[in-house]
């Protein structure tokens, strides 16, 4: 499947120096479209799994000089990666630290050969472990779930893409029955998400919703916690990394705008879950979105660190975790939970955009979903799960703080009020701001 990764990986082939590591959730495609890059991009490519290649996990924690480890990892692998249009991608890189910290020495050393690792809980490991990180000799990489514009995509909608692009840019209406088709779609992203196995169970259910394989969102679920086992310090941590995590649905829907450590268990304290949330953000199974005392330049300058959102980073792990059955996600037929939902899924798609999450609350009156720092200043963002539009809290917001202009998320077509200044941009295109 189309992944926009694979133009950041051309642009690192073609520009940089330095040894890739590329981070990102479990199963969100790492592997795969690195893969793909490497047999396309490249004559000679030699792939390593070090849980299958112990031999060089042993070489790495020897008392070796780095010259002499390079020398027969070349060996090892039967593989001469410092010949002409070579790469060697190093897969689950988090199980020697010893070799992350020798990437300095293929920056410093060896530049002209290519280097790519990844693996799983990589971020985990990187910000518990006391070996030396190479600062500054290391490209590091994002990688997140599949967004709507990849949905699309893999659906094979590339000519739906172009019309919504072509709305968006001119800020003209989709009309129907398009802006229909295109909610639709969006409905069917909502109960897949953007886990490519999901993707593709999706893909292959071919509208017949009873075909799509719901429980491959619970493996890709079990599948973390198993992964988890081997990078907690211990089973109580375990236990409390669970159970926070089972708390976000319970915490998006508070009433009070904000994650609670009382939502967890009724005693909880943040110094009993302060390591297990930070496990979580480092791991990517969840996003934070701040709250920020007043909307000015830098936006980070005025976060609240008391004060904060967390959502899941996938809205169909969101949807399998509320087990909401695929046929009322369709119709439309949930009431509170919709707008959790809707507005999990405007997270996941700003923060693929490159965008640090922020919200604005006033003295728990009013509440801007997201702010959003752009060429144009700071720009408030109200997300509705429906076409109801009305909003004291941004009225409120653009009166005291008069922004250039507002955006409102909603299933509204696209269009543009010169009075309110407000931009109307439907569910089906938050992936092109």
């Amino acid at each position: 499947m189309k992944r926009k990764i694979y133009q950041e990986l051309i642009n690192w082939k073609n520009n940089e120096n330095k040894p890739l590591l590329v981070l990102g959730v479990r199963q969100c495609g790492k592997t795969y479209i690195i893969d793909e890059f490497c047999k396309k991009e490249f004559k000679h490519y030699c792939y390593v799994n070090l849980f299958r290649n112990k031999e060089i996990i042993e070489l790495y924690n020897s008392n070796k000089s780095s010259s002499e480890k390079y020398k027969e990892l070349k060996l090892i692998l039967s593989f001469d990666f410092e010949q002409e249009d070579s790469i060697i991608f190093i897969d689950e890189i988090q199980e020697s630290e010893e070799l992350i910290s020798e990437l300095k020495y293929f920056c410093e050393e060896h530049s002209n050969v290519k280097i790519i690792c990844a693996g799983s809980l990589l971020g985990v490991k990187l910000k518990r472990s006391h070996f030396s990180f190479p600062v500054g000799k290391v490209r590091m990489l994002k990688m997140f779930p599949m967004d709507f514009e990849e949905f699309l995509w893999a659906m094979n909608k590339e000519d739906l893409v172009d019309h919504i692009k072509d709305c968006f840019i001119n800020n003209k209406a989709m009309n129907e029955p398009l802006h229909s088709i295109a909610i639709r779609l969006y409905r069917t992203f909502i109960i897949s998400g953007g886990m490519p196995e999901s993707v593709l169970s999706m893909i292959n259910a071919s509208e017949d919703y009873t075909k799509y394989n719901e429980n491959c969102l619970n493996d890709i679920i079990e599948s973390y916690f198993n992964d988890m086992k081997k990078y907690v310090i211990s089973d109580v941590e375990t236990l409390k990394i669970r159970r926070l995590y089972n708390s976000l649905p319970n915490q998006l829907s508070n009433e009070s705008k904000k994650f609670q450590y009382s939502k967890i268990e009724k005693q909880a304290r943040k110094r009993n879950y302060e390591l297990p949330l930070d496990w979580l953000i480092a791991s990517n199974m969840v996003i934070t979105a701040n709250n920020v005392t007043l909307p000015e330049i830098p936006l980070e300058g005025f976060k609240d660190p008391e004060t904060f959102k967390i959502y899941l980073s996938d809205v169909g792990i969101l949807r399998n975790i509320l087990k909401i059955k695929m046929i009322d996600i369709l119709n439309d037929n949930i009431s509170l939970y919709k707008g959790v939902i809707t507005e999990n899924y405007v997270a996941n798609q700003l923060i693929t955009n490159g965008y640090n999450l922020y919200y604005w609350k006033n003295n728990n009156e009013s509440e801007i979903d997201f702010l959003l720092y752009n060429n144009d200043g700071i720009i408030p963002v109200e997300v509705k799960a429906a076409d109801n539009t009305k909003s004291k809290s941004l009225k409120i917001y653009m009166e005291k703080y008069k922004p250039p202009y507002a955006i409102r998320i909603s299933t509204k077509d696209f269009g543009y009020d010169q009075n309110t200044k407000i931009k109307s941009i439907p569910l089906y295109a938050v992936f092109l701001i």
